[in-house]
């Protein structure tokens, strides 16, 4: 700038820059805060509840997995439906929840695509080593079955939070590909959704993130239930009836003689009285144990009988349990004809006879013809079996 004007150049930069100025204003302005819907008090009481419940379905997945699972304190942000494609660019899976009771609002739960093949792979008896490049729909089945005991533990832990009852629908699941519009219709339809973010880590398999998509209104009906608890209400027959009981004067009770130790001896070996002016009268009578006439003893009145006689005509299932096994969802789904399932009975040992699902004996399998039949061999008192059916 020999002459005191500006080159071409120059100029040019001084423009870009501008552009560049107002593109992050714009940018600015579009962004949207945590502080714009909530308060600081109310995000980290968001926070906290999300804490809270995703800490105990840690302990569910835990179990699930048979992996040791970690689940971090979240993040809160603010995020636009419309800009949710910047969100999750690739593939995820997600997982609508509805709350049926205590609240009204919906909870997606949302997953990275390979993470969820990793849960599937350990839910159908995989090692989580080598997932399966796409999900199918036994893939997200089991993805399915172990978010639905995730958010149901979460929904008991929401139960203990707010002192009521917390329950949610069955989750539905999808795959969330924003590029080709599938799964959108899973996202709630509010236009700002708050987004509630934990780090995940599954032993040594999976360490990512899992978020939730919460509505603004469904986050704040769950912020101001905890700052804001309703309070207990309290009968209005009870507090009219608390008001109207005249409260009692309690009695100067007259001071008692020192006894001499002959009387003290006296005193020690005679039983004690307790009550008010009634009892005081029971010194001189005779105490004796109660005596009650045994209930099989108990003689029937003719109508009495006929209505026993009529429960003895009352039909029960009566089953024959020859033994019980325990398999995974991977190998309940690979029998087929022929498969041979072991159980944990060996052979020749007694079966368990149940009526209405009550253990009431057991027996040796017999062949009648050509019907299968049992020999009961043990069986409970009629008084234990009575309790059974109880």
């Amino acid at each position: 700038m020999n002459d005191g004007m500006l080159s071409q150049d120059e100029i040019d930069a001084l423009l870009n820059g501008s552009d560049d100025e107002q593109g992050a204003s714009k940018r600015e302005d579009d962004s949207n805060k945590v502080e714009d819907y909530l308060s600081s008090l109310e995000g980290d009481a968001l926070g906290e509840i999300g804490n809270i419940s995703f800490g105990s379905s840690a302990t569910a997945l835990s179990s699930l997995l048979n992996q040791k699972v970690d689940i971090t304190t979240p993040s809160i942000s603010a995020v636009k439906r419309s800009s949710i494609s910047d969100e999750f660019p690739k593939p995820h899976v997600a997982i609508n929840v509805t709350y049926t009771d205590g609240f009204s609002g919906e909870n997606l739960l949302v997953i990275k695509e390979p993470d969820a093949a990793v849960i599937a792979d350990l839910m159908l008896g995989g090692d989580g080593t080598s997932p399966a490049d796409e999900l199918n729909e036994i893939h997200l089945s089991a993805v399915q079955e172990a978010m639905n005991q995730m958010m149901g533990s979460a929904a008991t832990s929401m139960s203990t939070v707010f002192n009521k009852k917390v329950d949610i629908s069955p989750p539905t699941i999808n795959v969330l590909n924003l590029e080709e519009d599938q799964g959108t219709d899973q996202i709630p339809e509010d236009e700002v959704l708050m987004k509630v973010s934990f780090n995940l880590k599954v032993g040594e398999l999976i360490d990512s993130d899992i978020m939730q998509l919460l509505p603004v209104t469904f986050a704040r009906e769950l912020v101001d239930e905890l700052l804001n608890p309703p309070e207990e209400e309290i009968d209005e027959s009870s507090k009219k009836n608390s008001a109207e009981q005249p409260v009692e004067t309690p009695r100067p009770q007259p001071k008692q003689a020192a006894h001499t130790p002959e009387q003290v001896d006296k005193v020690e070996a005679e039983p004690q009285l307790v009550g008010g002016a009634s009892g005081q009268n029971m010194n001189n009578s005779t105490i004796q144990s109660a005596q009650f006439s045994d209930i099989e003893q108990v003689q029937l009145s003719n109508e009495e009988q006929r209505n026993l006689d009529m429960l003895m005509d009352i039909p029960l299932k009566v089953t024959v349990e020859l033994g019980r096994t325990k398999r995974t969802i991977k190998e309940i789904l690979e029998l087929s004809s022929g498969s041979v399932v072991e159980l944990d009975r060996l052979a020749g040992e007694p079966v368990d006879i149940h009526v209405n699902d009550k253990l009431m004996a057991k027996g040796e399998v017999v062949v009648i013809d050509e019907n299968f039949g049992v020999r009961v061999t043990d069986i409970l008192s009629p008084k234990d079996r009575l309790k059974k059916l109880r």
